[in-house]
């Protein structure tokens, strides 16, 4: 009920198209009840069930009011100058009727799609809203978060859980505001012409809901399972792209297909037990709904014989009207079940939403103007949530200007050391300071801004060249851009590709070779032009001649920044001010190149091993 009444609070936050569509709605609602009850005089002139009435009534809104009124004005068509009745004056009278009734149902149809035409645009701006929501939200949360998630079953959140609430929920709002009120105003005329008979209606109405909300608890639970088997499809599908190369070259090719088909066919079991019980709600609210109609002709029709009360044109007009319910009982019926299937994927979708942004902007955070002073790590540990221990009471200062380069064995901690700085994690115990200021004191954006990041896999978006360069800034000139690819050292192959900076460079930069790739995101680094560079293993993955150009590129970049590198190739950080040697999320070992070779420590094993190499 939380979930469908955050989609109720997304529809009222469009006021203006949710009023209109409401009174659209009931002023269909309002024509459909009078072409209906027309009926009833209809029958009375044709055979002349009905005495004329020669006594103007009083005007009223009440349904028997209203065809008194009717009867009054027909009398005076049918009647002629001398106060008799004759052919012609019934004809007319006919004709007027039919006349009224045409007029009636014209004006409820048009009304009818004035409200569609308005709820059109209302249902598709709150589908829009959730999925701004949900990107909005995916951005914001902590990296922690995608390490616990499956990546394709946040995808299938974001798609399929999106059109599963556009197609289910959504579709349901336009009934869900006009059907009550055609149940209402029909109930209530009912109510006034025979409140004996709508009694009993009643009575048995909320039999039947009983029976349809059961099942439609178990259709919410089946749609819930079918979502969350699409997000393991997502993953399968995602993991065998990412790692097509490897499926192929170990002759996986069919392990991999098994899989995904054993998963595909629960896949499909679970949809089509869900389809099964969907299909369920038209013929059962049909069975049940026939069940009352027939209960109540009986019981009418009792009342007609037996003399209680209400007249043969009465109880046809009676029998009419209430026919009519059934359709919108029916649809509301429907609409229910559409609703129960539809908050599952809701449900699925508030993981998200709710998910808690651990990593946010204290009260009162300072902003962070400048970087002038240096970066301390002060009795820093961190752990997961699993509560694996990653680093331990980690000291170190690194002041404005120096490099710290970073080593140690696979799995020591040096990338999650770097990853706090930014506050990609935040710190289980004692702080990283910056400037003598807590950084996670410090506004996000002003953190973040001092910083450039170079990561060993360049991550390129599917854009122009110019684009991923310039990304994150505004108002920059092509002349900036191509400065920082000349210092990158990307310039000249940039110009031998077609379309030169205004090249699209593919899914991830894909039609790009490593090198190059590296060297637009180092362009992008110098662009942004950050007092504190990180560099991640960035020249780890390449070829020797790559290697080299874009060490040179990196080598400009770091020029009068302070700079924390991580390396495995421990020839390329022989420069650094000070090497900090980690393992088991310890500092072992600090000090330059020479001082760590001659200590003949954990440094020197892991040099000479490269060395022998």
């Amino acid at each position: 009920m939380s979930n469908f009444m955050r989609v109720v609070k997304m529809i009222s936050a469009y006021k203006g198209l949710t009023a209109l569509v409401i009174l659209f709605d009931i002023l269909s609602v309002i024509f459909s009840l009078f072409s209906l009850t027309m009926v009833v005089p209809l029958l009375g002139v044709l055979f002349g069930i009905q005495p004329l009435v020669m006594d103007r009534p009083e005007f009223t809104l009440n349904p028997n009011g209203l065809i008194d009124r009717f009867y009054y004005e027909i009398s005076r068509v049918i009647l002629d100058g001398a106060g008799q009745v004759t052919l012609d004056g019934q004809m007319r009278a006919l004709v007027l009727i039919c006349g009224f009734v045409v007029v009636t149902f014209l004006l409820k149809n048009l009304f009818r799609y004035l409200a569609l035409y308005f709820s059109a645009p209302l249902k598709n701006a709150v589908v829009r809203d959730i999925r701004n929501n949900i990107f909005r939200k995916v951005l914001s949360l902590p990296l922690a978060y995608f390490s616990e998630e499956k990546k394709g079953e946040i995808i299938a959140k974001m798609t399929s859980d999106v059109q599963e609430v556009e197609s289910s929920v959504m579709s349901s709002v336009e009934v869900v505001f006009k059907e009550p009120f055609t149940i209402i105003f029909f109930l209530g005329t009912l109510v006034v012409w025979s409140p004996e008979l709508t009694g009993f209606v009643l009575i048995l109405l909320p039999l039947t809901g009983i029976i349809i909300g059961r099942v439609g608890k178990s259709l919410k639970k089946s749609s819930k399972k079918v979502q969350d088997q699409m997000g393991v499809l997502l993953s399968s599908m995602i993991e065998a792209l990412s790692g097509l190369r490897i499926i192929k070259a170990f002759n996986a090719t069919e392990t991999s297909y098994n899989n995904f088909q054993q998963q595909n066919q629960e896949f499909m079991r679970m949809k089509v037990s869900m389809i099964r019980k969907q299909h369920l709600a038209s013929p059962l609210s049909e069975v049940l709904g026939t069940l009352v109609m027939v209960a109540v002709i009986y019981y009418g029709g009792s009342l007609v014989l037996g003399g209680g009360g209400l007249k043969a044109d009465l109880f046809i007009g009676y029998i009419v009207v209430f026919s009519q319910l059934i359709q919108p009982a029916k649809a509301l019926t429907g609409a229910i079940y559409n609703i129960q299937k539809g908050m599952a994927a809701a449900e699925r979708i508030d993981t998200v939403l709710e998910a808690k942004e651990t990593i946010a902007d204290r009260q009162n955070a300072q902003h962070l103007e400048g970087f002038d002073q240096g970066i301390e790590f002060k009795d820093v540990s961190f752990h997961y949530e699993d509560g694996y221990q990653v680093l331990k009471n980690i000291n170190l200062t690194i002041k404005k200007g120096r490099t710290i380069a970073i080593v140690g064995p696979s799995g020591a901690g040096k990338t999650t050391l770097v990853d706090l700085i930014p506050r990609f994690y935040d710190v289980t115990a004692g702080a990283v300071l910056i400037d003598g200021i807590d950084t996670r004191d410090c506004r996000i954006h002003d953190l973040r801004a001092q910083l450039g990041i170079v990561t060993q896999e360049a991550i390129l978006f599917n854009d122009t060249i110019f684009n991923n360069i310039a990304f994150g800034l505004k108002n920059i000139s092509e002349s900036e851009v191509i400065t920082a690819a000349r210092v990158a050292n990307a310039h000249d192959f940039i110009m031998q590709i077609e379309g030169g900076y205004h090249a699209s460079i593919g899914e991830g930069g894909n039609k790009l070779s490593g090198g190059q790739r590296q060297r637009i995101s180092i362009a992008r680094a110098i662009l942004h032009n950050p007092p504190i560079l990180i560099l991640d293993e960035a020249t780890s993955a390449l070829d020797a001649e790559s290697e080299k150009l874009v060490q040179e590129a990196l080598f400009n970049l770091m020029k009068n920044r302070t700079s924390l590198v991580i390396a495995h190739r421990l020839s390329t950080i022989q420069f650094a001010d000070e090497i900090i040697v980690l393992q088991d999320g310890e500092i072992i070992e600090r000090g330059n190149h020479l001082g760590l070779i001659a200590h003949k420590g954990v440094y020197r094993k892991l040099y000479e091993m490269q060395a022998f190499v």
